[in-house]
């Protein structure tokens, strides 16, 4: 196996190691929203998050920026917060999970907010990435095939979400708006929990 694939794997693996939940956490907390029509405009947003990641992963990987990991583990599930709480008073007829704004600009409100928050996840990503290269010379290479691994681990978690939300509300009979409180909520406790568990207290 190349070491684009090793660090591709290790990609999808980051994202979907249910010891570090809260990358996923915060995929769910965009998805709430969104129905299986919608899964064009979702796979964008998850993109968008993926280009606000994609550029801290890269600055911080060679070593261009740095912050405390304290605070980067702090204001991580703080963004998963953010998301599901504006969840809980998203009107019907907005377009995705941050704006209350018109249909014809909020959808682009919501990539803005998915692209800021992923700048503060790809700090958390280059943790682990840093960790992983060791003296490795070949990074560039590696943090390609990270990110489309990370890239690849979040379309398939929308994917999924989007068709047990589907089968739940589309087929049996759950209300979507106790979907979206219900799933949020979920989502806010394990944020909270995150939270406080992080060593910036």
């Amino acid at each position: 196996m190349s070491e684009f694939e090793i660090f591709f794997k290790l990609g999808i693996e980051h994202i979907l190691d249910l010891n570090g939940y809260d990358h996923l956490l915060f995929i769910v907390a965009l998805c709430t929203v969104y129905a299986l029509k919608d899964w064009k405009k979702m796979f964008a947003l998850a993109t968008a998050f993926t280009l606000g990641h994609s550029i801290t992963l890269a600055l911080a990987t060679f070593e261009l920026v740095s912050f405390p990991s304290d605070i980067i583990e702090f204001l991580i599930p703080v963004t998963i917060i953010i998301t599901a709480v504006v969840n809980l008073f998203r009107k019907e007829s907005s377009p995705g999970p941050y704006p209350y704004s018109r249909a014809n600009n909020g959808i682009g409100v919501s990539y803005f907010f998915a692209t800021f928050f992923g700048l503060v996840h790809g700090l958390g990503f280059s943790n682990y990435l840093r960790s992983m290269l060791g003296k490795s010379s070949s990074i560039t290479s590696e943090l390609i095939a990270f990110n489309l691994g990370i890239e690849v681990a979040q379309l398939v978690i929308v994917l999924v979400f989007l068709l047990v939300s589907y089968i739940l509300v589309s087929l049996g009979g759950i209300k979507r708006r106790e979907w979206n409180v219900g799933v949020s909520s979920g989502v806010i406790a394990l944020a909270v929990s995150l939270a406080v568990a992080a060593k910036f207290w």
